[in-house]
């Protein structure tokens, strides 16, 4: 193959525009999916299985299409048809999504029948699944895009790009809205802020299509005859190198570490920092009297959220400039380690400054766990299997997410005390969960041996 040429500035942000239009999406998933399944008649608990959406795929698609991606050979390349394509799937489902009681009562009025109530809320889940999926579809083959077209010692800087992307995106996303509420008074609706979504994805991913050109890909004839066999890409990603199982075992308790937070933050800020009780079982009454409280610790998530993404945004190219300069691990070691006092900090300060300024500090190590892990295993992948590889860990920052999502909320669950309106949990226990993940992570890290030159 010829050798890669260098990315200049205005390359990389190229590269990097289509996981700004894929975070984007993803961002509005997260905020705005309880709103739309709770309005459809959706409890909490019925809200968490349909989260799991997001893991299952992740462990399930990604690891396939890797691996597909990794044999492709259109006119297209071997990437970029997965990106298109899961682009285009996605924005179908973003506009689906907010509108799924219109459609299946048009779909009910077309066949003459009356669709049961529950009809809609089915939709929409599947709806917020096949999102899940197809982010997942272009996700994978995007990582494994990096080592494709990128040049060796430019892989820590190509995944910082990609870790600023993230940064933006999510503020983007986030801040669209309520920006446009403060300085116009305009309040966007959630179907366009949907449909905002979906452009931001398709544009965004198009034109990383169109201005990043693969390398023509030529399988070797034992490539060709070779099928796509799960257990073997499995056995041929953990031989790659000694140092393979160390990454994975540190990406994995980073991210139960990170999704205790990600997952559980709006309900410590609104329970814990604002100190609004239980509500699922009291009554109009009582929810009526702190409904203004619960506004303000929702709008304080979404502050802290911004923040924590703004500052992602801000030091992901100096991580990766640091990176270069210092080596993988030290700079990821020291953010994971930030974001380890961080977490402890917000368990035992409650107070809204202190919280704001301590999620700020999470960006930090937010902004590192979305690029260095990447690079530093990308120095053992072999050619021609990025993106089976990439798929493969991904299931090591999915498989932690279900974790999150049941024990760590079953825990919680039994961590119950009595307050003057019921009662009410101690959501802060999640960080003391995810520091001390985050803690073991940083220990896993330290014992990994980079490659000399890396």
């Amino acid at each position: 193959m010829d050798e890669l040429k260098k990315f200049n500035t205005a390359k990389f942000l190229s590269f990097a525009l289509g996981f700004f239009g894929l975070q984007f999406a993803w961002q509005m998933r997260i905020i705005l999916s309880g709103p739309v399944t709770e309005n459809l008649g959706a409890s909490p608990f019925i809200f968490g299985l349909i989260w799991l959406a997001g893991p299952f795929t992740g462990m399930v698609v990604q690891p396939i299409i890797g691996a597909l991606s990794d044999k492709t050979t259109s006119r297209f390349g071997r990437r970029r048809p997965y990106l298109l394509g899961g682009a285009l799937l996605s924005a179908i489902a973003l506009w689906a999504l907010p509108n799924s009681e219109l459609i299946t009562n048009t779909i009910g009025s077309t066949l003459g029948v009356a669709l049961p109530s529950l009809t809609a809320l089915c939709f929409a889940a599947v709806m917020i699944w096949i999102l899940d999926a197809c982010v997942n579809i272009a996700q994978g083959p995007y990582r494994a895009l990096v080592p494709d077209v990128v040049p060796q010692e430019q892989h820590s800087v190509a995944n910082s790009y990609i870790s600023l992307a993230i940064g933006l995106g999510s503020v983007v996303a986030a801040g669209t809205a309520p920006f446009l509420k403060w300085a116009f008074n305009y309040q966007m609706s959630i179907n366009a802020q949907f449909i905002m979504a979906a452009l931001a994805f398709t544009l965004g991913m198009a034109w990383t299509c169109l201005i990043i050109k693969e390398r023509k890909y030529e399988p070797q004839e034992e490539e060709k005859k070779e099928k796509l066999n799960f257990i073997q890409s499995l056995k041929d990603f953990f031989a790659l190198s000694p140092e393979i199982g160390k990454i994975c075992w540190m990406q994995f308790f980073t991210w139960i570490g990170n999704m205790c937070m990600m997952i559980y933050f709006t309900q410590y800020a609104v329970h814990t920092v604002f100190g609004v009780p239980d509500l699922s079982g009291v009554s109009e009454v009582v929810k009526s009297s702190y409904d203004s409280a619960v506004l303000a610790g929702t709008n304080f998530s979404s502050i802290c959220f911004a923040i924590f993404n703004l500052v992602c945004f801000i030091v992901a190219i100096p991580i990766g400039v640091m990176s270069v300069k210092h080596g993988n691990k030290k700079v990821h070691i020291i953010s994971m380690l930030s974001m380890t006092l961080a977490f402890l900090g917000m368990a035992f300060c409650h107070n809204p400054k202190a919280v704001a300024i301590l999620m700020g500090i999470s960006g930090l190590g937010w902004a590192s766990i979305c690029a260095l892990p990447f690079a530093m295993l990308s120095q053992f992948i072999k050619p021609g299997t990025e993106g089976s590889v990439m798929g493969i860990f991904n299931i090591f920052i999915a498989g932690p997410q279900v974790f999150v999502c049941t024990l760590v909320s079953w825990f919680i669950n039994k961590c119950s005390f009595n307050v003057l309106d019921g009662v009410n949990y101690h959501w802060e226990y999640t960080f003391i969960i995810g520091a001390i993940c985050l803690l073991i992570a940083s220990f896993v890290a330290s014992g990994i041996k980079e490659k000399v030159g890396s």
